[in-house]
């Protein structure tokens, strides 16, 4: 498995596992476009574009590091081309980009429900409205949403109705697009964790004891670099758990991933 030489395309990289991911293709001599909306260092949150551009640049990949807010459609067009213009064209979407809110309805603001529509439906949809022209031009195209299996237990839609509604968007762009571009060869996919990741989402989201019981974002990169090499005309409209995928790539031992070996590990959402 390789992807030296491949354009890998990522949103809301500038941390977490968007960062993970951009790193590990790095390490093949991928050409990965580093977008998010931190171009300077932010107050709370680690990391900028910059500075995952040069992590991909020292790790053997090359970077082109693109400030971007996936809300705006023009400003996600003019992105692709550069992308495209640079490297002569995408091979890999992920979009990674995600807004998040866990309240019920009424402790939900209509802002906030907004973002989280418009950066987890609406970017994932725009962004690859503009990628699919070029990953139809590629050898092995992949689109790879970070979005959980739909799952209609009312459990995932009593407590935060508008976050979960908003991931299961993502999914469903997964769904559709899936079989609408199957005779395209463009594979879309979705990727989720087995376990919480420890994430700035976590840290601000769930209490410290869940983010002790987490793993590295580590394991959902490697888990997408996999699916990446897989041919995309067979390996398509899959709703992928990171360490099922690893288990069928022979991988037993996931204790390197533990935030804190030994600790029971936290279940994420969506999975029951």
């Amino acid at each position: 498995m390789s992807l030296a030489g491949k354009t890998i395309f990522i949103t809301g990289a500038s941390r977490g596992i968007g960062r993970e991911i951009a790193l590990r293709c790095a390490r093949d001599g991928a050409n990965v476009v580093v977008t998010g909306k931190t171009a300077e260092p932010h107050a709370r949150l680690a990391g900028t574009i910059h500075g995952v551009a040069q992590e991909v640049e020292a790790a053997g990949g090359k970077a082109l590091p693109i400030q971007l807010d996936v809300r705006d459609d023009n400003a996600v067009q003019q992105a692709a081309q550069k992308a495209a213009d640079t490297f002569g064209g995408i091979d890999v979407l992920v979009n990674n980009a995600s807004a998040i809110m866990l309240a019920g309805t009424l402790a939900t603001p209509i802002k906030r429900f907004d973002l989280m529509f418009g950066v987890n439906v609406r970017g994932t949809f725009v962004t690859s409205q503009a990628c699919i022209p070029f990953l139809a031009k590629a050898q092995n195209p992949h689109i790879l949403n970070l979005a959980p299996p739909l799952n209609v237990n009312p459990r995932w839609f009593k407590d935060h109705v508008a976050y979960t509604i908003a991931k299961y968007g993502m999914s469903m762009c997964t769904l559709g697009m899936a079989e609408e571009f199957k005779t395209h060869g463009i594979a879309v996919n979705s990727l989720w964790p087995r376990t919480t990741i420890a994430t700035a989402a976590i840290e601000v989201n769930f209490p410290e004891a869940i983010l002790r019981a987490s793993r590295k974002p580590a394991i959902v990169a490697d888990a997408a670099y996999v699916i990446f090499n897989r041919d995309s005309r067979s390996a398509t409209g899959n709703f992928y758990v990171d360490e099922a995928v690893l288990r069928e790539e022979g991988v037993t031992d996931f204790a390197p991933y533990a935030v804190t070996p030994g600790t029971s590990l936290y279940t994420d959402l969506f999975l029951d």
